[in-house]
């Protein structure tokens, strides 16, 4: 399922059923006082995972290729750990991944970002309209309204949704002192980025997160996950 952990004649074996490449994309970036520097990506590669095993529980092959955890990150100027690249640096990556599984024999490349940074979802959406590369575009309204109340209304990084996300697959990366003592911050991200807005705390996020870290759960966490598994799974069964 993870091509990095296969052999080469495991990989031929499973390129002979025409798989589809499920590729798992974030930052690395603050989340706040309590949630880790990779929050983003820990978030796509579990998508891809429980993806790639309901597709292979109805016949669908699907690989796991090894994550891209950079991106375009400048929201986080003036944090410790806001590592990026720049969107022309990330859509040469995508356009030359796309390039190699497709050579490779994989029949189709799916980008999974969990990093909405706007420079980061425009350089994608490019990518992939230049490449013909799936994109599961998770701030399209159509799904977007399948996801958490916090997140619809766009005041969710490292709050209640995303730290519930983290805390569902890796507890132990979430400080739950400092979580469970954070107040709620509600910033609407949205009207922020399209007043100009491009840092944190110009956007009144002072600690690097905005929403509700003390208010998440581990179930809700893993009712969060299956509802992306499903998203990402029906793109597969309709498009790729």
């Amino acid at each position: 399922m993870r091509i990095a952990e296969l052999t080469s004649p495991a990989l031929e074996r499973l390129l002979a059923r025409r798989p589809v490449a499920l590729w798992p994309l974030g930052a690395v970036e603050p989340h706040g006082p309590h949630a880790p520097l990779g929050t983003d990506t820990l978030i796509s590669e579990t998508m891809c995972e429980q993806a790639a095993e309901a597709l292979d529980a109805e016949g669908v092959a699907a690989a796991v290729l090894p994550a891209l955890p950079f991106g375009v990150t400048r929201f986080g100027a003036g944090f410790a750990g806001a590592v990026g690249i720049d969107g022309a640096a990330l859509k040469a990556v995508v356009a030359g991944v796309n390039a190699a599984v497709l050579e490779q024999g994989f029949r189709r490349l799916v980008i999974v970002n969990n990093h909405f940074e706007p420079g980061q979802v425009q350089a994608l959406r490019e990518a992939a309209a230049e490449t013909g590369a799936l994109h599961l575009d998770l701030v399209r309204r159509a799904n977007a309204q399948r996801l958490t109340d916090e997140f619809r209304r766009g005041s969710c990084h490292a709050g209640r949704y995303e730290t519930s996300l983290v805390l569902a697959r890796r507890p132990e990366l979430v400080d739950a002192d400092a979580a469970a003592a954070l107040p709620a911050v509600e910033v609407d991200m949205p009207a922020a980025m399209a007043a100009g807005l491009d840092e944190f705390r110009a956007m009144g996020m002072e600690h690097a997160y905005c929403g509700a870290p003390a208010e998440a759960t581990a179930a809700e966490g893993e009712a969060t996950f299956a509802t992306l598994t499903r998203l990402l799974v029906e793109l597969v069964r309709e498009q790729a």
